[in-house]
């Protein structure tokens, strides 16, 4: 099993929800995020005054995928929330040793 970690754009959440979907994946978790990258944030303009916005908002996903269903859910997140504009995000892969779920006790590939 594999934890994908995405950081993405707030707008896209929607479209990374329906692509994933299609893509066979039943559950994601998406929590609100501040953070920046390369883009170093952004100046903007509020009543005459000039403002250094440091911390851009994002959508950090997190979605647990059986080793077949990596693939196919990383390229589903790429697409979907690919605007060609700077600030994207990236996708993290990572290891998981377990995965309990709490109601039933199942464990493994069958508790996703």
């Amino acid at each position: 099993m594999k934890l994908i970690l995405a950081i993405i754009k707030p707008f896209k959440l929607d479209a990374v929800r329906e692509a994933l979907t299609a893509a066979g994946i039943e559950g994601m978790t998406a929590t609100e995020a501040k953070g920046f990258g390369r883009q170093k944030g952004q100046t903007e303009i509020y009543r005459g005054a000039e403002y250094e916005i440091n911390f851009l908002p994002k959508m950090r996903l997190e979605v647990v995928v059986d080793d077949g269903q990596v693939e196919a859910a990383c390229a589903a997140i790429r697409d979907a929330a690919n605007t060609d504009k700077i600030g994207d995000g990236k996708i993290f892969v990572v290891n998981v040793d377990e995965a309990i779920r709490i109601r039933t006790g199942e464990n493994g590939a069958a508790a996703l």
